[in-house]
């Protein structure tokens, strides 16, 4: 006789291990430690042995969590993605909607940060001579040199 998940009624021959889970959905095992850390994710079940079981809401619950951090969501705001995943009163428009607006202005955010970025880093490189000592390399001597923000900041912390 096979066992039963009493919380799911799922056949416990039918769920992975936390290996095979983790393979199939890319991650490391100890990825998956780290969320039930967090409690994103918990298992199914466990086997007498204590070894952890997942069924395949699981699977897809982690499959959501990696595909969410691909979109650039932090845990905490996936935590809150997941509860109103669950909740199932919450009209996409009203929440869900407003939160992948904020993530898509703070991407958008970044992405003019690594222009700015990417020219300074063009200015440098271009700067540069070739063979030229390390002492006049203006790459090194403009990491080195102190910009109005670093003062503030050193004031500041006076």
């Amino acid at each position: 006789m096979q066992g039963v998940d009493s919380l799911h009624g799922d056949n416990i021959a039918a769920q992975l291990t936390i290996g095979q889970l983790a393979g199939i959905v890319g991650v490391n095992v100890e990825t998956v430690h780290y969320y039930e850390r967090l409690n994103l994710f918990n298992p199914s079940a466990r086997r007498p042995s204590r070894y952890r079981l997942y069924g395949h809401e699981k699977e897809r619950r982690l499959r959501f969590i990696k595909k969410a951090q691909a979109l650039g969501f932090t845990l905490r705001e996936i935590s809150e993605l997941l509860t109103l995943r669950i909740a199932s009163t919450t009209a996409c428009s009203d929440d869900v909607q407003k939160r992948a607006q904020a993530k898509l202005l703070q991407v958008e955010s970044k992405v003019q940060d690594l222009r700015v970025l990417a020219l300074v880093l063009k200015q440098l490189i271009q700067a540069c001579e070739a063979g030229q000592p390390t002492d006049g390399c203006p790459i090194l001597m403009s990491l080195e040199k102190e910009t109005n923000a670093d003062t503030k900041e050193r004031i500041k912390g006076c």
